[in-house]
């Protein structure tokens, strides 16, 4: 096993990054203000319209892939609006279906879908972040969820954050930017007994270790 706590994942990376708080602090004294793309306004149009015909609590399952973990999420939870957001329509079409009828999954970026949610003031009871880093590399920080300029907004977008990989830096790196924003974290290993990704289902067939954070307000 390799220094970054995976036999599968190859990087130049050895510790958290360098730069990881001075690149997190320039993120949280400004506004991330990139437009937002039609599709992605016509998606919060039909998350505004989930959220007013369901009263229950919001789950958010950013990055989702194929909804496997959305699904898994709404039958945990029959109680909570579980919506997965994915960018990528052909992954969203390979989701197969669930008894479930309290999730829904849709297509957007969800660094704009979060914005928006913050400035519609709308709240998360959780926020599942599962999708492990694609970006290995040191010079990658910043395609990272927490090298992004977007990150502070799931601060505002308030819940508690779980985010999951088989890369322990990445997950101790999430966990550092997240207390910078004035979040208390936990990073721990986890058992993928019940995967909730297909990410998962593969570490644990390649007997890898499965890393979380959780972090939320005190």
């Amino acid at each position: 096993m390799n220094r970054e706590g995976s036999t599968n994942v190859h990087s130049n990376q050895s510790s958290i990054h360098d730069d990881l708080a001075r690149l997190v602090q320039k993120h949280m004294a400004s506004t991330w203000q990139e437009p937002t793309p039609p599709h992605d306004r016509e998606a919060m149009k039909e998350i505004i319209a989930l959220l007013k015909a369901h009263k229950g609590p919001l789950i958010l399952d950013s990055f989702c892939g194929t909804g496997m973990s959305t699904a898994k999420l709404a039958s945990q939870q029959p109680k909570a609006l579980v919506i997965g957001i994915d960018k990528s329509a052909d992954r969203l079409r390979r989701h197969v279906h669930t008894q479930s009828r309290n999730y829904h999954l849709i297509r957007g970026n969800c660094e704009h879908i979060w914005a928006q949610m913050v400035s519609a003031n709308v709240v998360c009871a959780q926020h599942y972040l599962l999708y492990p880093n694609p970006w290995p590399k040191k010079a990658h920080l910043k395609r990272r969820i927490h090298g992004h300029p977007s990150f502070p907004l799931l601060k505002q977008l308030g819940g508690a954050i779980e985010v999951r990989s088989n890369w322990k830096i990445y997950v101790d790196e999430f966990a550092a930017a997240s207390q910078l924003l004035g979040l208390d974290t936990q990073v721990e290993s986890l058992s993928a007994t019940d995967p909730l990704t297909l990410f998962e289902r593969k570490y644990a067939a390649n007997s890898e270790n499965l890393w979380v954070c959780r972090a939320a307000l005190a």
